[in-house]
């Protein structure tokens, strides 16, 4: 086997409207396409793509599951901006030898990571 990227990172919810608030208003990501009469919606983001679907019972969000880590410009700013919104912090913020994290949940309590890479002078031992 041979596997030679991610197709795309998928986030179940409950409430597409609710959700697409979230994620369009809240993280400003811009909508790339919508399917199955609006159940499924995807983001570009880079070269990849994260959607959010609610396409049944059998798909259930869940704030135990894989998360989708999120590369921001501005750390600080982003974490102030979640804040302000009252968002829902998992992880406050925390840093590790290579970058700087923090773990916020969507309206259905799927896990989000806030990622920031430190510059090559904030960096400490990475491996």
């Amino acid at each position: 086997m041979k596997i030679k990227e991610i197709g795309f990172v998928g986030v179940p919810v409950t409430d597409v409207p609710r959700a697409r608030n979230f994620y369009e208003d809240v993280l400003g990501l811009q909508v790339s396409d919508e399917m199955m009469g609006g159940k499924w919606i995807e983001y570009a983001v880079g070269n990849d793509t994260l959607a959010i679907a609610n396409v049944g019972e059998e798909w259930k969000p869940s704030d135990q599951g894989t998360g989708v880590a999120l590369d921001v410009e501005n750390f600080e700013q982003t974490i102030n901006e979640l804040r302000r919104q009252g968002d829902r912090f998992a992880a406050e913020p925390f840093d590790t030898p290579c970058c700087h994290m923090a773990v916020v949940q969507d309206p259905d309590g799927n896990k989000l990571i806030i990622h920031k890479l430190k510059s090559e002078d904030e960096k400490g031992v990475c491996k």
